[in-house]
């Protein structure tokens, strides 16, 4: 069988103890809360990584890459014993979004009180969640495994067997892709995706704006494509504006004054002047759907199963829940006395999260190609439909309990 790489150097243990559980590879926010929810809920579980994390200081710049996480996602957090840490440290909630259509003015607006909540989320640093994460690994009884290499896995009757690359043995029952949207381990299992390539670049940076922020999510469509404005805890906010390559490669390439420019008038000044910014990055957008979640012993989980745009800034809430689903169809299959492996157990996951993700992302991509319309009629109906759904109450708050996860 082909090769994939993962290890058994580092901070791995070196005994041959019984078979595994679980086999959790990618050591990412999904990854490492895969591994810590189920060595939570009793199984025996090894996490594989090819690098561990940098250590995440409160001293340190604020991490460019950053996630809101949802309600549901808060939830799974809160039950694995990480999330006061994480909300402690370093955390930006929102209690409102506002999304405005640069085209036609249409606006939405979405505020936690009148679904009830104090908050609609918090915008977070990845390097921070996935940190605390693998911090609270050990002590849940996760073997951890890095640097670690896979070169192939062959599934058994009763275990599926993972080829390493130092060559010492390991099994478990069932084997869990988390290793990212390039997934290796996905390509081993035959696995093919579909989607397509949008051909943009999300330019990301902190910026310090003349106006507060207010806890709110700001969003407005362009034409060339979104740009969102994240609340982070220290007042400044986050950016990320997307953008077609070329385009990108211009904005990354401006000077601080010019960028600072061109997004005060992107974003309509709607905090005022953009009056300090971070160095800026970027990072390629795609949709990717994996044609199954599982095969034999193995399953998929977060960028591994899907990609999306980041419009809706659902990616990570999605590779939480489907964390959740895994584990808790594990547990029940466990409580039943079946085999926790076997293909109608793990078809139950897949099909639950698949048709799930499957809806999201495709609700995604469908936003995504509406706000490109331009054609006049096209700008005029998309702005009455918007301005109809904000006055719908019960429509609107299905949608932002669906992005709640609840």
């Amino acid at each position: 069988m082909s090769a994939i790489s993962l290890s058994t150097r580092g901070d791995t243990t070196r005994r041959r103890g019984p078979a595994l559980d679980v086999a959790v590879v990618g050591g990412g926010m999904v990854g490492a809360a895969a591994a810590l929810a189920l060595a939570r809920a009793g199984f025996a579980t090894a996490l594989l990584e090819a690098r561990a994390p940098a250590p995440w200081q409160v001293s340190d710049e604020v991490d460019l890459r950053v996630v809101g996480l949802a309600p549901s996602s808060m939830a799974l957090l809160d039950d694995l014993g990480v999330w006061t840490s994480i909300r402690e440290s370093r955390s930006g909630p929102y209690a409102h979004m506002h999304v405005w259509d640069a085209e036609n003015g249409a606006a939405i607006h979405f505020d936690a009180a009148a679904e009830n909540r104090e908050l609609l989320g918090y915008i977070v640093e990845n390097n921070l969640v996935q940190w605390t994460l693998w911090q609270a690994l050990e002590a849940a009884g996760v073997r951890r495994m890095c640097p670690a290499e896979v070169r192939g896995f062959e599934a058994r009757e009763d275990r599926i067997q993972l080829d390493l690359v130092n060559g010492e043995p390991l099994s478990a029952r069932l084997l869990v892709a988390a290793d990212g949207a390039g997934s290796p381990l996905r390509q081993l299992a035959g696995i093919d995706t579909r989607g397509r390539d949008y051909t943009q670049r999300a330019v990301v940076a902190h910026v310090t704006t003349e106006r507060p922020h207010q806890n709110t999510a700001w969003q407005r469509f362009l034409s060339s494509g979104p740009l969102a404005l994240l609340p982070l805890a220290d007042g400044r906010s986050s950016v990320v504006w997307s953008l077609p390559e070329a385009e990108a490669q211009r904005v990354l390439a401006l000077d601080d004054a010019g960028f600072l420019d061109e997004l005060g008038i992107a974003s309509d000044f709607r905090l005022g002047r953009i009056t300090a910014t971070t160095p800026r990055a970027a990072f390629p957008l795609k949709l990717q759907l994996a044609e199954r979640y599982q095969a034999e012993r193995f399953v998929l989980l977060g960028d591994a199963a899907h990609a999306v745009h980041p419009l809706a800034g659902q990616g990570v809430n999605l590779g939480l829940r489907d964390v959740t689903e895994l584990r808790d169809t594990l547990v029940a299959a466990r409580e039943a006395g079946r085999d926790i492996a076997a293909t109608h157990v793990l078809r139950r996951y897949a099909r639950r999260r698949r048709s799930a993700d499957t809806l999201d992302a495709l609700g995604f991509d469908a936003l995504a190609r509406i706000y490109a319309w331009q054609a006049p009629p096209w700008v005029a109906a998309r702005g009455l439909g918007v301005r109809l759904l904000d006055r719908l109450a019960p429509l609107k708050r299905r949608m932002a309990e669906h992005a709640a996860g609840l």
